[in-house]
């Protein structure tokens, strides 16, 4: 899957000169926390709630509410944004969008192509991904198995389940912190959880977890 499947593509944006009380006022009425800033159609920036939250005066400022309104007037979006904007690429793979956002420690990437701001994608789009691989939202038995790192030992118990008529609606493998060991996890329809636990144990896997979500 690609970042162009997942982001989303009717962006809220503000421009450097914005008010930062208008930009606020933007993120409550459109329900967002961050807003890409793009002047002449080129991204300069990436302005959060955050930022706005730091730049306001606290509440332990002498000044009067008459100062703190004028300050506060005064205030554009090129003053408290992030310039320097992690990107990403609407063709790069979701995996390698999410390891940037991870190591980077950013909740959001923008999404350019041809130099001009095309989406955007979230953490929040990267958990609904991860609902849909783990079949999150589809009824059946849930496994958590290790095997032997090595060829064929997911093909073991997939032959299993087709002659078993059940559907495997998810399979996630990663590897284990234990020597030479594979973590798979496997969720199925139509196969009751004991005749899933047999057919685990037949194919020799080591049941970690098992469960009817």
């Amino acid at each position: 899957m690609i970042v162009r499947e997942v982001m989303k593509t009717n962006v809220v944006s503000v421009s450097s000169e914005t008010k930062a009380t208008d930009a606020k006022a933007l993120m409550t009425e459109n329900k967002v926390t961050r807003l890409p800033v793009v002047d002449n159609g080129k991204l300069v920036g990436l302005v959060t709630k955050s930022d706005l939250n730091k730049a306001e005066p606290s509440a332990a400022t002498t000044l009067d509410m008459f100062e703190i309104s004028s300050l506060l007037a005064k205030l554009t979006v090129k003053k408290v944004m992030t310039k320097k904007v992690i990107t990403v690429s609407p063709d790069e793979v979701v995996e390698e969008a999410a390891r940037i956002m991870v190591d980077n420690n950013v909740s959001c990437l923008p999404v350019i192509k041809d130099g001009a701001l095309v989406g955007i994608i979230t953490e929040n789009n990267l958990f609904s991904l991860f609902i849909e691989m783990f079949g999150a939202r589809t009824k059946g038995v849930r496994a958590v198995v290790y095997v032997d790192d090595k060829p064929g030992q997911l093909a073991k118990v997939t032959k299993e389940l087709s002659e078993a008529n059940a559907n495997i609606i998810s399979a996630v493998t990663m590897k284990h912190d234990a020597e030479n060991k594979t973590c798979i996890t496997l969720k199925a329809t139509g196969i009751k959880e004991a005749q899933l636990k047999k057919i685990l144990e037949d194919c020799g896997y080591v049941i970690q977890d098992l469960r009817v979500l």
